[in-house]
């Protein structure tokens, strides 16, 4: 299978992802940070985006590869979430992160699957 219809194929089937609020279930919301992303559009895009674009490498990558973009996806959390409700800061943090995300889904686009 191409890349490329392997990738959409992927795709799809995190599609859910974009027909949700957030990443997460904002009616659960329990930080500030949590309830901030939640009542603003941008922001939720771009953590729905995050989220898949998450969701999809970890299918993508191997073991090792995989632990390493799992820990510096918790270390990101715990700076999104000193951020709060400061909207430039998350604003700056997810395209940060999503850029960070972007290099290892270019590198699969240019070499395949790891």
């Amino acid at each position: 299978m191409k890349i490329q219809q392997y990738l959409a194929l992927v795709l799809f089937s995190g599609a859910s992802y974009f027909t949700s609020a957030a990443s997460f279930d904002c009616n659960q919301a329990k930080t500030v940070t949590e309830h901030t992303v939640c009542n603003h559009v941008i922001l939720n895009d771009a953590d729905v985006k995050m989220a898949t674009t998450y969701n999809i490498l970890k299918r993508l990558v191997p073991m090792g590869t995989r632990g390493a973009i799992q820990d510096q996806q918790v270390k990101w959390l715990q700076m999104r979430d000193q951020c709060r409700d400061n909207i430039s800061c998350l604003t700056e943090v997810y395209k940060m992160r999503q850029q960070k995300l972007d290099l290892y889904m270019n590198r699969i686009y240019q070499q395949g699957p790891f």
